[in-house]
């Protein structure tokens, strides 16, 4: 009896019209477009604009982009799991409220956390359903509206981030395509290198807090530059050596578009040559939990079924981690 095993079997996507480029960038912050792109690779990134929409609203608009491309029947979805660093409001579930403007009347939905690397532990949870026998059909989103929380008087940040969303559905595969194996990473020594200090239980927001400026993303550069190039790279290594996979047998690597220059050291670490390395930094920046599946999305059409993918992450707090998945069609 083959082993059930959890394959993403369809993919959508949703990025914002607006385009902030780095010259408009340069009309706001001291910057130039030729530092920009030669530190971090970003040209351009898409800010969602609309008044009083939250990351749910990119979330609903992937999540419609996939059911519809797929004729897939909302209601036969058992699970939507939403990560997000930028979740609509605390406490109500920005899972819940988008599993129901989709019609997935049947699912129950949460949000999960764990920064840029949400959506890859995600790929985990969701994978652990389909495997356990319990659910069919398990809707991950990845979502987040950075521009909410970023200060564009701060270079070290504005410049990086912007907003998107991306989602994939998890099914069983009696295959043996899918999720194969994960290796996933925290360490707590992250926490004062990438945050933002107020807002939370221990800092409430406050007039002064506001005044402040303490509810915008605060990073230190050079710190988190350096556990993610090493963390990244690590991880990635240790998923190949684990699962005899070479470079030659490696169809793609999936990596989180943090840098240009993290993607670049995670790949030259595995010895993959830049035609095996899904990138699209240029256009969307880093747009946290949506990395990845926007990645899946933009080069949907060149996938294979059967194609050995590897994908990595690294976020704040620390959080970081590699899998290893083996992709279910072919367009």
């Amino acid at each position: 009896m083959n082993k059930t095993t959890a394959a993403i079997t369809a993919v959508g996507k949703y990025v914002p019209d607006y385009i902030l480029t780095n010259k408009e960038l340069e009309t706001m912050v001291d910057t130039n477009d030729e530092w920009i792109t030669s530190r971090t690779g970003i040209k351009e990134r898409r800010i969602l604009k609309e008044e009083g929409e939250g990351t749910s609203y990119m979330a609903i608009k992937a999540a419609e982009n996939l059911i519809e491309k797929n004729n897939i029947n909302p209601e036969e979805i058992d699970l939507v799991i939403v990560a997000t660093a930028t979740p609509d409001m605390p406490v109500a579930s920005t899972a819940v409220y988008t599993a129901s403007k989709i019609g997935a009347v049947n699912a129950f939905a949460y949000d999960l956390q764990a920064a840029c690397s949400s959506f890859l532990y995600g790929m985990s949870v969701a994978s652990s359903y389909i495997e356990s026998g319990r659910y069919k059909k398990v809707l991950l989103i990845g979502a987040d509206k950075m521009s909410s929380i970023i200060d564009y008087t701060d270079r070290a940040t504005c410049i990086i981030f912007g907003d998107g969303a991306g989602a994939v559905l998890f099914e069983p595969n009696e295959e043996g395509l899918g999720l194969q194996d994960e290796y996933l990473r925290s360490d707590g020594i992250g926490r004062e290198f990438l945050k933002i200090d107020a807002g939370g239980s221990i800092l409430p927001p406050t007039e002064e807090t506001v005044k402040n400026g303490q509810h915008f993303v605060h990073q230190e550069g050079r710190t988190v530059f350096k556990f993610a190039v090493s963390n990244m790279a690590d991880v990635s290594e240790k998923i190949l050596e684990r699962n005899n996979l070479t470079k030659d047998t490696v169809n793609w690597l999936v990596p989180h578009q943090a840098n240009k220059r993290i993607i670049e050291a995670t790949a030259n670490r595995i010895g993959l040559d830049d035609d095996k390395v899904m990138m699209n930094i240029s256009r969307y920046g880093n747009t946290t939990s949506a990395t990845l599946p926007l990645l899946l999305a933009d080069y949907e059409k060149e996938l294979k079924k059967g194609d050995n993918l590897i994908f990595a992450a690294f976020g704040g707090g620390f959080t970081w981690g590699s899998i290893y998945l083996k992709w279910a069609y072919s367009k």
